[in-house]
């Protein structure tokens, strides 16, 4: 059989890529044709996405597989979640994208759940508050100085801006909308009631369309050579989508981590979970590939050691993240613990100076050093992964039997470790290019190659070998996991509930 190919497009919080999917009726292969870093930058006063460096890159990729010899199939896009491009009626964007880690979203949402109250706000959109959501944004963008939502005519989820861009396309895909903090998960639908309650309008909001739809024909870019005849097809574009679609599931009711820049922890199930227990465990709801729904949490992520390093970095102390890694194991483990998701870490900065500012502010030992530093945040993460798991035992009834972590953050063995100590789970690592995988898979099931989730899996379990890691037994973790527990609660404390409507 010959293989059928597809481009996938993956773009990270830190990093992106253009990789080449190709499925020979066995085997699913990824090859990386082009891979780019980029970060958001403040211009004109906020913290913006550099649309046209990262719709450059992509270009770049594209166009080298065209020149490539072999045939290009389709192309689609994933991105993170949460974030959005404006357009105005002639289908031109009105502004520079936003990051949702621009301080603003802070006071947002503040304001916004005094309005709503957080207990209706999740009970009709069953999504985590944070203060990175969509709505949250949104609510910033019409309450600023200059209304920016006042030349919109629509809106397009971040990997949307990039459909558009290569197709045309004015649609956004339900696994990204899913994202945002704004859509009723249950009833499968905008929840413009909260919207209007907000003074967000509503007529700027897209269709919404599952993954898998092909959106129309490659124009953006020149369809030539390799491309020639290539469709555009949405994948699961939110990259955590895709990533699941890729996990070779030990046991089919694990856990799985979607470990980078973020860790989004949790298991899919066939509907959304919306009750006052898992309100009270603030765990959010969002769309799957082939109708499912992951139960997840966000926890903050790799993120932290990202920004850790980059400023290690500008203080004359360059390492990779191996070496990091390697400091980290040498230091005693226990000694202080953060709680990850506290707003604190949420912007880009100074990250080793706020975490000791954090620890001083709680009465934890202050690390001075590069590995102490480095092991607090290993250990915090892997407690942070131990009460997503507690938590969704609590809502379902049932304990995840073992963890399946995919992505970058597969390849850190310390984490992994920690890990499976932290839970008492078995931990089964791979692959890294899920989300790429994933991406592949669902355009490449759109065109017939493949006939859906669990042949996709059979494919990638058989093709990529795991890495597992065991529990070792460590009664210091329990007290560990109280320390973290305490620091959740002051910060859940601080979350206004507002009242039921």
């Amino acid at each position: 059989m010959t293989a059928r190919t597809v481009a996938a497009v993956d773009l990270g919080a830190e990093s992106g890529r253009v990789t080449a999917v190709s499925f020979d009726g066995a085997r699913l292969d990824v090859r990386v044709v082009n891979r780019f870093g980029h970060e958001p930058a403040v211009r004109r006063g906020l913290l913006r996405w550099d649309i046209d460096g990262l719709w450059a890159s992509i270009r770049d990729g594209l166009g080298q597989l065209a020149a490539g010899d072999v045939s290009v199939s389709a192309v689609g896009v994933d991105t993170w979640g949460v974030d959005y491009g404006l357009y105005d009626a002639d289908g031109a964007l009105t502004d520079g994208p936003v990051s949702y880690r621009d301080p603003r979203n802070t006071a947002a949402m503040r304001d916004a759940l005094s309005i709503v109250g957080a207990d209706t706000l999740y009970d009709r959109t069953g999504v985590q508050l944070i203060p990175i959501n969509t709505i949250f944004s949104l609510y910033a963008d019409r309450h600023a100085a200059i209304d920016r939502l006042a030349p919109a005519a629509r809106l397009l989820m971040m990997p949307d801006v990039f459909h558009h861009l290569l197709s045309g396309s004015m649609v956004s895909e339900y696994t990204a909308v899913s994202t945002t903090g704004a859509y009723d998960m249950a009833a499968d639908r905008w929840a413009t009631d909260i919207l209007d309650a907000l003074g967000i309008p509503t007529d700027i909001l897209p269709e919404v369309a599952p993954p898998g739809t092909d959106v129309g024909a490659l124009t953006g870019v020149a369809a030539e050579g390799a491309l020639a005849g290539a469709r555009v097809v949405l994948p699961a574009a939110h990259d955590t989508a895709s990533a699941v679609v890729a996990v070779p599931f030990v046991d089919p009711a694990g856990l799985f981590i979607s470990s980078g820049t973020w860790s989004l922890a949790g298991i899919q199930v066939d509907r959304a979970v919306i009750t006052e227990a898992s309100r009270r465990a603030n765990l959010t709801n969002e769309g799957g590939y082939g109708g499912t729904i992951r139960l997840l949490r966000n926890v903050m992520g790799l993120w932290i050691l990202q920004q850790c390093r980059r400023q290690w970095t500008a203080e004359g102390t360059a390492l990779d993240y191996q070496q990091i890694a390697e400091l980290a194991a040498a230091e005693p483990g226990f000694t202080s613990v953060i709680d990850p998701d506290a707003p604190d870490f949420l912007p880009p900065g100074d990250m080793p100076g706020r975490i000791r500012d954090y620890l001083a502010r709680h009465g934890q030992p202050v690390p001075q050093t590069v590995g102490a530093v480095a092991r607090c945040v290993v250990d915090s993460l892997a407690l942070g992964y131990r009460t997503v798991i507690d938590d969704i035992a609590a809502v379902t009834g049932r304990r995840p039997p073992s963890i399946s972590i995919v992505g970058g953050g597969a390849n850190h063995t310390l984490l992994s470790q920690l890990t499976a100590d932290a839970t008492g789970l078995p931990v089964h690592c791979g692959p890294v290019e899920a989300t790429a995988l994933g991406n592949g898979a669902v355009q490449l099931t759109a065109l017939g190659e493949l006939s859906g989730p669990d042949q996709i899996r059979e494919v990638i379990a058989a093709g990529y070998p795991l890495t597992s890691y065991h529990p070792r037994t460590d009664d210091r973790w329990e007290s560990a996991l109280e320390r973290l527990r305490g620091l959740i609660a002051h910060r859940r404390s601080e979350v206004p509930t507002g009242t039921r409507t």
